[in-house]
């Protein structure tokens, strides 16, 4: 499977709370001083910050570090404990009198689901999974399933989503990997007979849904897609409310990339999530994708056939550690009983 952290320079931290009422928490993605970055948000109900900044029109080039959270709105907040970290380090873009670190975050939507609503990741929360990336070793271990931002995650309201992480690396020497938090509305699709790329891929319970049609079951309760796929019930009983879903990923690579190649490349890696998850990128969706280039290693340019070459390749692999990360992180996440309701693991018997 790999990690993010095959990446040279790339370090992973997280910080969660669970019981009395939390489950929530913050993972941050570190990369080393320089790391050029950018975002691609498909998602119809996004929770950002400082993603604007990351336009290859803007600007800043580098990023000094990379917010997954919980929370839904109210966890970007986490964010600002990464800025400090990064400021009392000397990480950032400079400006007179000091440093202004660039630190985009995204977070999904858990408020409540440890019991209460006011349980939500802070800014403290936030420095202390920075300060934890920062004292990692290089090529660390990352932490899957129930942890970080991936402590609270659920897909379809009724199976435990979590933490996954993969990566692969190129004859030329270019790493890709990715980290992902599976929040989604969708479930894991994968084809039948086929448990790869992931060494713990999961089995669906049932075929996958199909958006052919926009029918409604008839006494159906909940909001459904088609005939087939109704988003489920929420588990403590009763009509479910509206979905609130986001799966987050970042992308890393050692690789020469400039702030629009970043740009394009994190677009081409949401095919990953579309590969993985059915339905994906909904209305009720934050899908984003970030991604980070460490500038080690440089990409066949001597022409512009082998420019493209390279960048198709690269792009390609970056989609397929996507999905196989979204994977992981269904594999990993582990089944958990709070006030506000049971959710199990995808795919038990």
């Amino acid at each position: 499977m790999g990690a993010i952290t095959d990446v040279p320079g790339v370090r992973v931290g997280h910080q969660q709370k669970s019981g009395d009422g939390w489950l929530t928490g913050v993972t941050v993605v570190l990369p080393p001083p320089g790391t050029c970055g950018s975002v691609d948000v498909q998602g119809g109900g996004p929770a950002t910050h400082e993603t604007d900044a990351l336009d290859p029109t803007t600007l800043v080039s580098a990023v000094d570090a990379v917010v997954l959270t919980g929370g839904s709105a109210y966890g970007l907040a986490s964010a600002a404990g990464a800025q400090r970290w990064c400021e009392e380090n000397g990480r950032g873009f400079a400006v007179p009198g000091g440093v202004v670190p660039i630190v985009p975050a995204a977070a999904i939507f858990d408020l409540g689901r440890g019991g209460d609503f006011s349980a939500r990741p802070t800014a403290d929360m936030g420095y202390a999974a920075t300060a934890a990336a920062a004292a990692q070793t290089e090529g660390h271990d990352v932490g899957r399933g129930n942890v970080g931002a991936g402590t609270g995650a659920v897909m379809a309201r009724t199976y435990k989503g979590g933490v996954g992480t993969a990566s692969v690396t190129l004859e030329n020497g270019v790493v890709v990997g990715a980290i992902a938090v599976v929040n989604a509305l969708g479930l894991p699709l994968t084809p039948p007979g086929n448990r790869e790329p992931s060494a713990r891929s999961v089995v669906p319970p049932h075929e996958p849904p199909n958006l052919a049609s926009s029918a409604r079951e008839p006494g159906s309760r909940g909001p459904t897609l088609d005939a087939r796929f109704r988003v489920p019930d929420s588990p403590s009983g009763g009509a479910a409310p509206p979905p609130l879903n986001t799966t987050l990923v970042v992308v890393a690579t050692n690789a020469v990339l400039d702030v629009a190649e970043c740009k394009r490349t994190a677009a081409a890696s949401h095919a990953g999530i579309a590969r993985a998850l059915n339905p994906s990128h909904t209305l009720a969706d934050g899908d984003t994708v970030f991604c980070l280039a460490t500038g080690a290693v440089a990409l066949d340019r001597s022409d512009e056939a082998a420019r493209q070459v390279s960048l198709i390749t690269l792009q390609s692999a970056a989609a397929d550690v996507v999905r196989s990360a979204i994977l992981d992180g269904v594999a990993s996440a582990e089944a958990v009983s709070t006030p506000a309701g049971d959710y199990g693991v995808f795919g038990a018997r």
